[in-house]
């Protein structure tokens, strides 16, 4: 049964269900999202192979590493300037533009690398195209991340925002799971010598074709009809998006940051770090630490769309205070339970791991802190600068930290987990009911 009219030109009507069109968008995003953190993703399980394939065979392995750990931080840098360039278009332009064109751009270069020459055929040149793709990748996946959250959350009802956004967030999980899932498939299937010769340019071209199917699939996408309304009615912003997000809307770009800054200690060091932390900790071999992380990742795309729904019943304020309270507990929980019983890694990883899916809350606040005028700017800037800051410095932070304490981990997440409980309160005051949805009666 089709949906009756809106009443507000902006606006979706906020008791209707989900229906068909909005299940259509909601899947297409989530696996075009999948694929696209895939493509960007993939490179990190491959940064020992491409260290010996794109730099001088002298170099000693350190550096080589180093290097290669470098070319993957690259695409980090190119995240807010491609998100900032992306958002602007597609608060001028249109949301539909700029989400099929991030995922365009992230499937060229990807497969380009694939097909690129190793140093041993082009020298110096390898590397340095190797650097160029690598900052188109991170431009691409800069402005995906923001305008998926965007697109998604102004196509379904008000109320169903939540569970929108969890599940958007919960299909850029599930990319880095299949990444890892394709880079154990590969050195499984061929020897460490097959890798080295042709097995690593598989998952690139892997995922440059899927990354193309994805671009055929949102074409049959249709723009949000929030954005629609706002063009017929010739209410677009005039000026720079971005300009205007900062001048008129600074206590939201704050607030944004903040929660990227939740976003990135749950995913950094619970998701990315811990595999190689409880290593060294507590001498737990790396196979058994890289299938537990799978189950954690596994949990986390679960944990996404849990708490998206939890903020849709709830309101944001709330699942975001629950959200953080029990990841905080159960951050201790793991790293005490892993030190006292190794053999419990597993079940208390995917604990954690679906914790974590508090993510899954964090898009919904940040698309509902700015008006949709200059929502993709404001999101990206805030989301992307943050992400670059905090992202970058988390791993350096947690290992000094670790000088002093084994518990460093879970301190840091502990730490970042209260900040999101302080904005939580704030969320819930009045003078930010905006930002925040009545749960419905």
């Amino acid at each position: 049964m089709q949906s009756p009219p809106s009443p507000e030109p902006t606006q979706h009507p906020s008791q209707r269900p989900l229906n068909r069109q909005d299940i259509k968008t909601l899947s297409l995003a989530a696996l075009g999202g999948a694929l696209e953190f895939y493509d960007f993703i993939i490179f990190v399980f491959f940064t020992t192979v491409i260290g010996q394939l794109f730099f001088p065979p002298d170099t000693q392995d350190w550096l080589r590493q180093l290097q290669a750990f470098g070319l993957f931080a690259a695409g980090y840098l190119a995240r807010p300037l491609g998100g900032i360039v992306m958002a602007h278009f597609g608060d001028r332009t249109g949301r539909k533009r700029m989400f099929t064109l991030s995922v365009f751009m992230m499937s060229v270069p990807t497969l380009l690398i694939g097909l690129l020459p190793t140093y041993a055929t082009a020298g110096y040149a390898a590397p340095l195209a190797l650097l160029v793709l690598r900052m188109l990748q991170g431009a691409a996946v800069g402005g995906e991340v923001p305008g998926a959250w965007v697109f998604v959350s102004e196509h379904v009802p008000e109320r169903r925002v939540g569970f929108a956004c969890g599940t958007l967030t919960s299909g850029l999980t599930f990319g880095i799971l299949l990444g890892s899932l394709v880079a154990t498939a590969i050195n499984k299937l061929y020897t460490p010598e097959q890798v080295l010769a042709f097995g690593w340019r598989i998952p690139f071209l892997v995922g440059g074709v899927f990354g193309f199917l994805a671009v055929f699939l949102r074409r049959w996408l249709a723009e949000t009809p929030i954005f629609e309304e706002m063009r017929q009615r010739r209410a677009l912003v005039q000026e720079l998006p971005l300009k205007a997000a900062l001048r008129g809307h600074g206590l939201a770009v704050l607030v944004s940051m903040l929660l990227t800054w939740v976003l990135t200690a749950g995913i950094v060091v619970v998701i990315l770090m811990t595999p190689t932390l409880v290593q060294k900790l507590h001498g737990i071999a790396p196979a058994q630490a890289l299938e537990a992380n799978t189950l954690a990742t596994l949990s986390l795309t679960a944990g996404c769309i849990a708490f998206g729904m939890l903020a849709d019943r709830l309101g944001t304020a709330r699942a975001l205070g629950i959200g953080c309270a029990v990841l905080l507990v159960t951050t201790y929980v793991f790293y005490r339970g892993v030190a006292a019983r190794p053999e419990h890694l597993a079940p208390l990883y995917a604990l954690v791991g679906f914790c974590v899916g508090v993510v899954g809350v964090v898009p919904t606040v940040m698309v509902r802190a700015f008006p949709a005028a200059v929502r993709f700017s404001g999101l990206s800037f805030s989301y992307n600068v943050a992400y670059a800051i905090f992202g970058g410095l988390t791993p350096l932070v947690v290992t000094l930290m670790m000088k002093s304490s084994p518990l460093a981990p879970a301190h840091y997440v502990a730490t970042v987990c209260g900040v999101g409980l302080l904005v939580a309160l704030y969320l819930r005051s009045a003078s930010a009911a905006r930002y925040a949805v009545v749960p419905p009666a």
